[in-house]
């Protein structure tokens, strides 16, 4: 199957996607889009591509072979660009998040599932080698039962553009990384969520730059997250702080290293504080990591005939954690998921 493929957004971040496919065999370019044509241009120049450049998705749609969109673009044009390919006839693989509101990623499932073509979205977060051995902790039943997850995420991110004007850079452009990896972690979907947001002294940005957050999860757990992207110092990786609590023993992630794990080791006598045991955790993961991992992922979906593991079908329930969050910031109330 030969992918032939129309890249929207032709920003520092689609230099990602194009370095991936001009690794596949079975992977084309076939042109450039973006509102600013200059921006198309440099792209095509920087990459030596012999491809025609446009501003309108639609008439690029028209006069090419497009079989694939990936979608670059700003947060505000996923619905235009995602809906509008599938309409023609393509699969569209996009940046997080899948789309700007909880009505606008509504539509887009159902766009997909009248077409029925796929839409994909780059939850890189999860294809990381650390993340599969907590997730593998957790869910083996070494530390019992889980009742508790909690991911702190603190960085000093001085992005200037568009981030800087948004009302909730934070939950809508970032945390949405940090849901969905509890979603995978957990196995679990969101119920409830109660959400303070707020912008702290010192914020650079022009709306709520921090939140606190607390979710319900399906499997009875509690899913809690903390997070600012205005915390000048002592930063937490891009991957969050993670703490899982079990029944019988706790794992720890800081996000770069391999998980640690202890439970309660049942061959010693009980006293006030158990006597714990290291829990062996080991990294079996063998894909490719990030970006890559999770284009690995989406292509094989395609060659396979299936959802992809971030298809909008799946995905729209981590969407549903971020819009969900913010409303119950704005209400001041639990919001039911």
């Amino acid at each position: 199957m030969k992918h032939k493929i129309l890249v929207a957004g032709c920003g520092g971040m689609s230099n990602a996607w194009l370095d991936y496919a001009a690794e596949r065999a079975d992977a084309e370019i076939v042109g450039l889009v973006d509102i600013f044509e200059e921006s198309a241009k440099a792209m095509k120049a920087k990459r030596g591509l012999n491809v025609p450049t446009f501003t309108d998705l639609s008439v690029a749609l028209k006069e090419t072979d497009a079989n694939l969109v990936f979608d670059v673009t700003i947060p505000a044009s996923h619905k235009m660009i995602v809906t509008t390919a599938m309409k023609a006839g393509c699969n569209v693989f996009g940046e997080k998040p899948m789309a700007e509101s909880y009505a606008d990623a509504e539509e887009i499932v159902e766009i997909s599932k009248q077409t029925g073509k796929r839409y994909a979205v780059m939850q890189n977060r999860r294809y990381l080698k650390q993340i599969r051995a907590y997730r593998d902790v957790i869910r083996s039943g070494e530390i019992g039962t889980l009742g508790t997850l909690n991911a702190d995420f603190y960085i000093g991110a001085h992005f200037g553009g568009f981030r800087d004007a948004m009302d909730n850079p934070l939950i809508v452009d970032m945390a949405i990384h940090t849901f969905d990896q509890a979603r995978f972690l957990t196995g679990a979907d969101p119920v409830s969520v109660y959400c303070h947001e707020y912008n702290p002294p010192g914020s650079w940005y022009k709306g709520n730059a921090s939140a606190i957050a607390i979710f319900e999860m399906s499997d009875g757990s509690v899913f809690t997250y903390r997070g600012s992207w205005c915390s000048e110092g002592m930063n937490t990786s891009w991957e969050a702080d993670w703490r899982a609590i079990g029944s019988t023993g706790t794992a720890l992630w800081n996000g770069s290293e391999l998980p640690t794990a202890e439970a309660v080791d049942s061959s010693k006598p009980q006293e006030f504080h158990s006597a714990m045991r290291k829990v062996e955790v080991t990294a079996q993961w063998q894909g490719q990591e990030g970006h890559r991992g999770c284009f690995d992922e989406m292509f094989a979906s395609l060659e396979e005939g299936r959802p992809a593991e971030t298809d909008c079908l799946d995905n729209i329930k981590s969407v549903a954690m971020v819009f969900g969050a913010v409303e119950s910031a704005r209400t001041g109330k639990k919001v039911m998921l």
